[in-house]
């Protein structure tokens, strides 16, 4: 394929030709697939485990409530609400609501969908509250009075934006947003940082710092910690890259001089009262990429250079998290993929003991702490047959459990396994399999079999409990995989790095390892193989669909990124080189070229049949990518199912009839294509 491109107009996200072409192929996908026998039982089942009143409502603390969003049938756009820990702890807690979003979106006409708020420490008694119109990343910022429960009259508003914004105090924000020409990045984010005091127009707030206009993004943030208020900015070149600063002397009425604080730029970093901790990307001071790094903040600033060694990775073991609470650290690593926890106290030479025993192939995540006030923690645990326990605990006094998630689907005579592939240069690539018990050390017929996997961007694929995979697909005799490839952070940086830019078909080569690793081991067949993957995953399908069509029966993409040749060009994009390299650069261009799924397909070369679905409304991957794909492959004679949500943004739904809707759809469409064809 040239560089003409025959499918451009379908880049027009709201031209009427390109709505006209979008609406035909839905009609054509709904008349194959939601007639199908199995589509309406699926959108019950999946339905009923997402309304289950008896879902664990988590939290956040802030103050003496815990604040948590809910959304169920009698709510389908959903409530922001808070209740007490006493409360919490009860069968059925008092919740007091704060936003009724569907009534909110009936009195104001808007397809509002939360997007988030951040309260005001110490007394949380306001809010800002985000709302983005049917999913999209941009918002628009309301000022909340959590004590009249009202929107602020005359408060902090920002219209409609890619806004980042923080609280000050009471009266001043760090606010970056669409200030008109030049002050957002050419990737969509905002390059200016203001100072914004009350009762001013935002047109006037003081400029405090930009970055370049071709960086990432710029921001500013006020640490509120007492005894240790600082403000910093930051400039985020790409990715990878950013730089930190200090604000030296700035008050809430302004002032201060940015000091930058010399760490690597592609390090991780941040100020936690006396502390300056850093999580390298690259070796560092003598110390290995991924360890993790405290050191005395001011004695940092004067020079010095001296760190305590936090944790350090090794072949098998990679840090995955921490979290702090008033005085301690909880530390989250994996050894293969699997979850151990400590806690570390910083005193006598950082003490470290266990916080919680870990089941083999689960995974354990602290949701909030609060690192002002004590040393509480909550903590979830679950793993793939494992629902999710939701435990409440004070560091040395104790846990307690709060919730327990109800199992949503059968889960006897299956079991969980871990193998390891081996990829094309040799690396071993582990992988997880969820299926009937006993598996290839017990043959059994092959069954129809769902790889799911990402590959980029440090994301890792982690044991997780899923109701909709239950119900959907294990329930029903399907088995379930997932493939830790690299471009992960599942072994730390270097695992990520080893599918950077024109290394990403590693990524490519660590899938296919895995797929031939199942039918070796006689998990299933290729005819009976579906894969699943979205966004950097749904590039994934890509490559997979037109690098290794033979290894699958049937493959989904959902939001997916496909034309690696324009993709910097098109809403966020341009944020993404610094993952894949710049297709204006001669250097980088070849193998972009070679890596697009769009310009490798072929008319003559048998492809699995293909769903595409994608989101008018999302402005991060551009539903493009999947509409020209989708037409492309139509025109070369590939079997071709596209649907596009008019709404949802990039997660394709912000609902859930819009969920049930989509995961039927997909699922339908792998039991048709992997059973019969």
């Amino acid at each position: 394929m040239t560089d003409d491109d025959a499918y451009l107009w379908l880049e027009d996200v709201t031209g009427e030709a390109a709505l006209d072409w979008v609406r035909a192929r839905n009609a054509e996908t709904a008349e194959a697939l939601t007639r199908n026998p199995l589509f309406d039982g699926l959108t019950r089942e999946v339905r009923e485990v997402l309304d289950a009143a008896d879902r664990i409502p988590y939290t956040r603390r802030r103050g003496p409530h815990l604040y948590n969003f809910w959304q169920d049938a009698e709510h389908v756009r959903g409530l922001w609400r808070r209740t007490t820990l006493e409360e919490y702890r009860t069968e059925r807690p008092d919740w007091e609501v704060l936003l009724d979003l569907d009534a909110l979106a009936a009195e104001e006409g808007e397809e509002w969908v939360w997007a988030g708020a951040q309260t005001l420490r110490p007394d949380h008694d306001r809010a800002l509250v985000e709302l983005s119109r049917d999913g999209a990343d941009a918002v628009v910022v309301r000022e909340y009075d959590l004590v009249t429960r009202e929107f602020t009259p005359g408060g902090f508003e920002v219209p409609e934006a890619k806004t980042t914004i923080g609280w000050i105090d009471r009266d001043h924000v760090y606010v970056g947003t669409d200030f008109g020409p030049g002050s957002m990045t050419a990737s969509g984010y905002p390059r200016e940082v203001r100072r914004w005091r009350r009762g001013t127009p935002l047109s006037e707030a003081e400029p405090v710092y930009a970055a370049d206009a071709d960086d990432l993004s710029a921001g500013g943030w006020y640490d509120r910690t007492p005894g240790f208020e600082r403000h910093f900015l930051s400039r985020q070149r790409d990715f990878w890259h950013r730089e930190l600063f200090l604000l030296d002397g700035a008050g809430p009425d302004g002032g201060g001089t940015p000091r930058r604080i010399d760490v690597p730029e592609d390090a991780a970093a941040y100020a936690h009262r006396q502390w300056l901790v850093v999580t390298t990307k690259s070796p560092w001071l003598g110390h290995p990429a991924g360890t993790l790094l405290a050191f005395g903040f001011e004695e940092f600033l004067a020079g010095g250079r001296d760190a305590t060694v936090l944790f350090t990775p090794d072949g098998n073991t990679a840090l995955a998290g921490h979290s702090w609470t008033r005085d301690h650290l909880i530390l989250h690593t994996l050894a293969d993929v699997s979850a151990r926890l400590e806690v570390l106290t910083p005193a006598d030479g950082w003490r470290r003991e266990p916080l919680a025993d870990v089941p083999p192939h689960a995974t354990a995540t602290v949701t909030d702490t609060d690192p002002d006030t004590g040393n509480e923690y909550f903590l979830v645990v679950s793993g793939f047959l494992q629902p999710a326990t939701l435990y409440r605990g004070e560091i040395g006094a104790g846990s307690e459990t709060l919730r327990r998630s109800p199992a949503r689907f059968a889960a006897e005579g299956l079991a969980v396994a871990q193998h390891f592939a081996e990829s094309a240069d040799g690396t071993r690539v582990p992988y997880f399999v969820i299926g009937p018990e006993g598996g290839p050390q017990h043959p059994a017929a092959p069954a129809p079999t769902l790889l799911y996997g990402y590959g980029g961007f440090e994301v890792s694929q982690l044991p997780y409990y899923s109701p909709v995979r239950g119900r959907a697909w294990l329930a029903r005799g399907g088995t379930y995989v997932v493939a830790n490839i690299r471009g992960g952070r599942e072994y730390g940086p270097a695992w990520h790095r080893a599918a950077l830019k024109a290394d990403r078909p590693r990524a490519f080569e660590d899938f296919a390892a895995v797929a031939r690793d199942l039918v070796d081991r006689g998990y299933t067949t290729p005819e009976l193989l579906g894969i699943e993957g979205g966004s950097n995953g749904g590039l994934l399908m890509g490559a997979m669909l037109t690098r290794y069509p033979e290894l699958f029966g049937a493959v989904v993409a959902t939001v997916p990124l496909l034309d690696m040749l324009r993709f910097h060009k098109l809403l966020a994009g341009a944020s993404w080189t610094a993952e894949y390299g710049d297709p204006d650069d001669p250097a980088d261009r070849p193998h972009l070229a070679d890596l697009s799924p769009y310009h490798r397909a072929q008319a003559d070369r048998p492809y699995p049949p293909l769903l595409l679905l994608t989101s008018t409304r999302d402005d991060r991957v551009h539903p493009g990518h999947a509409r020209k794909m989708a037409a492309r492959l139509r025109d070369l004679g590939h079997r071709v199912h596209f649907h596009e949500h008019l709404g949802g943004g990039h997660a394709t739904s912000t609902n859930h009839d819009q969920t049930a809707w989509n995961e039927a759809l997909i699922h339908t469409f792998l039991w048709h294509r992997l059973t019969e064809g």
